[in-house]
């Protein structure tokens, strides 16, 4: 994990991996709960008997933007400002989704820092992100974000 005291420090990290997060297994239960909060009922997510039959690894699959959605708190581990007032989810650009996430498996985020742009109070940081699924060979996901990050 990287750690610096200001978003101005952060610019020395450009085109470097800031780190690797812990793993976090994708259950049942938290692909219910996404379902349930979003409204995104899909029988490849929530249906676990009509997945064993039709799906062909017989498994739900996680809703791609529920692994996104998992971003921030993996990424909460690849960095730290200590000095900061706040930070923003300034955007996402560039998603993609090339292999699902089989309901049980374990995945991780690869983080690294594409870009550093000062402003006034703080810094925009872009990210390159990659969600590891593990004994996968392709990502869960591929993603550059932006955060804006106060002073």
């Amino acid at each position: 994990m990287i750690e610096v005291d200001r978003p101005a420090d952060m610019q020395r990290f450009v085109g470097q991996k800031l780190g690797t997060s812990g793993w976090i297994t994708v259950d049942q239960a938290k692909i219910d709960a996404f379902a349930q909060l979003t409204g995104d009922d899909n029988w490849i997510h929530v249906d676990v008997a009509r997945a064993g039959r039709e799906l062909p690894d017989g498994k739900t699959i996680a809703h791609g933007l529920l692994t996104l959605s998992l971003m921030p708190s993996l990424a909460a581990q690849t960095f730290k400002i200590h000095k900061r007032s706040r930070s923003i989810n300034y955007g996402s650009d560039k998603v993609r989704f090339p292999a699902p996430v089989k309901c049980g498996a374990r995945i991780r985020l690869h983080r690294s820092l594409k870009n550093w742009e000062p402003f006034d109070g703080g810094a925009r940081l872009t990210f390159s992100n990659v969600m590891e699924i593990e004994g996968e060979d392709r990502p869960a996901m591929a993603a550059e974000t932006v955060s804006m990050v106060y002073d």
